[in-house]
């Protein structure tokens, strides 16, 4: 089982990367709220230990981020600030449980084993994300953090094939016959106006994302 530790005190993650390695568990460390979304959209966790205070970006702000972007890992926060308001406000955003610093390796455990216990909900396969993005193919949205556009179809079918190869040269021929159709005459200066109208938006959305030309053969969905 792989777990994300987003954690900025290098001491515990030392202390605790041991620990749970030794109980056969796959970590992956993050150390900066800033990188945490491009963890969490690459690592495919089954649980994140997510510190509530961390430098870049806050761990309600990612744990919010986390939930709207319809990711399904449990979510351990880790904070210590133990009053019952910053819990109930921590569970509210999205947490599946709390732990109060400094706490027992042995609780952790007892708790990671009683979260990965419980049976994983079914995917939304009407959802695509990548990174900070979020489609929603039903409604023909596109969402980042709190703001949400609505797109036309043919922006969702783009957006749709770029979320699902990301990080991926995709072609111009490839492009154009996904939203277009093979047999359908259409002429190449409609693809770039579409590209032009998805940059718009990702620029509206703030982000982390862009749509990057691979001169000579297309584009390219990846991090900012």
């Amino acid at each position: 089982m792989r777990i994300l530790m987003i954690e900025d005190d290098l001491a515990l993650c030392d202390a605790l990367c041991a620990q749970l390695t030794s109980a056969g568990y796959d970590v992956d460390l993050c150390t900066s709220g800033t990188d945490a979304p491009y963890y969490i959209m690459q690592k495919n966790a089954d649980l994140i230990l997510l510190d509530r205070m961390l430098p870049g970006m806050d761990g309600l702000t990612i744990l919010k981020m986390i939930r709207q972007n319809q990711i399904q890992a449990p979510v351990i926060l880790a904070t210590a600030m133990d009053q019952i308001e910053d819990r109930i406000e921590g569970l509210d955003c999205g947490a599946d449980d709390y732990i109060v610093k400094p706490y027992d390796v042995k609780e952790l455990m007892a708790r990671i084993r009683a979260l990965t216990r419980r049976p994983p909900q079914l995917a939304d396969t009407n959802r695509l994300t990548f990174l900070d993005l979020c489609l929603d193919l039903e409604q023909y949205t596109i969402s980042c953090n709190d703001t949400e556009l609505t797109l036309s179809k043919k922006e969702a079918a783009l957006f749709e094939y770029f979320l699902k190869n990301p990080e991926k040269t995709l072609s111009r021929e490839l492009l154009l016959s996904h939203v277009w159709g093979a047999d359908c005459t259409v002429e190449d200066g409609n693809l770039d106006n579409y590209i032009h109208f998805l940059r718009k938006r990702l620029k509206t959305l703030k982000s982390n994302t862009v749509l990057k030309t691979v001169h000579g053969v297309g584009y390219r969905l990846e991090h900012n």
